[in-house]
């Protein structure tokens, strides 16, 4: 049985005009999700569907076999889909940072040994050690994203659902929150990824591309991100590996278009030794 499933799913925000619709995919346990699409593609809104924040208008959201309308079950889709949010500032709820991270496990109860290890480890994985007892108003806006990634990996979910969460943070804090997104990934954690750094995106299982609410596209990275008029039409940046596979293929040299960059060395280097 699929962790996450949408079934035929529409959801307006003023009755009128549809925010997502005919929305139809399933993710399974254990998957590397990205999902990209434009502002106003309803990326967002999608993300807010996995865990009980927005209710479908029609059709329906099982999560962990719960559905999501299912009121009974709230507590428990919540408690196993963490979301991280764009804002910290939506997410933050505790004046001191250990406060903070803990607040999530503590309402899960957890016992206040293991809390403890899980903020230390939480902070840890997000480079913030020793910022336990710093009051979270005086940490920079991508410190405070670090503490809400962290809060939500205290919690120890099956799901972890980032939303745009790497936009506040530098291009060390991306490679590092990826980096951790990899590990816990690798240990079994299903991830959800919106972004808009295509680099990103190129290190997930499948992609699910977004236009105006519906779904425009499915499939690997290499199946995704590699089709430049459905990228340029959607005004998405190809990643750079593809980027330059492009623009070698265009001046007339034979290569394939590939969104690992890795990959491309390794025929650049073929060609080099042919040459």
């Amino acid at each position: 049985m699929p962790l996450i499933e949408f079934h035929d799913v529409y959801y307006t925000y003023d009755g009128e005009s549809f925010a997502l619709s005919n929305i139809n995919f399933s993710i399974e346990q254990g998957e590397f999700v990205c999902v990209l699409g434009g502002n106003g593609s309803g990326k967002s809104t999608l993300a807010k569907h996995i865990n009980a924040l927005l209710l479908p208008d029609q059709g329906s959201v099982k999560v962990l076999g719960k559905d999501t309308q299912d009121q009974n079950e709230t507590y428990y889709i919540r408690s196993h889909a963490g979301m991280v949010f764009q804002n910290p500032d939506d997410q933050l709820v505790a004046s001191l940072v250990e406060n903070d991270v803990a607040f999530g496990p503590e309402n899960l109860s957890v016992p206040t040994d293991e809390l403890r290890i899980r903020v230390a480890d939480a902070l840890a994985n997000v480079g913030l050690q020793g910022f336990d007892g710093r009051e979270t108003a005086s940490l920079s806006g991508g410190q405070k994203q670090r503490v809400a990634i962290a809060g939500v990996l205290a919690m120890k979910p099956e799901i972890l659902i980032l939303d745009e969460a790497t936009a506040m943070l530098d291009p060390r804090g991306r490679k590092g929150l990826m980096r951790v997104c990899r590990e816990l990934n690798a240990d079994g954690m299903t991830i959800i990824m919106i972004t808009h750094y295509m680099d990103e995106a190129a290190q997930a299982d499948r992609i699910i591309v977004l236009d105006g609410g519906e779904v425009a596209c499915i499939g690997s990275p290499q199946d995704v991100l590699t089709q430049h008029e459905l990228l340029e039409r959607l005004h998405l940046d190809l990643p750079f590996a593809a980027e330059l596979s492009y623009a070698l293929a265009h001046a007339g040299i034979d290569i394939t278009a590939t969104v690992n960059t890795d990959e491309l060395k390794e025929e650049l280097c073929a060609l080099a030794l042919k040459a």
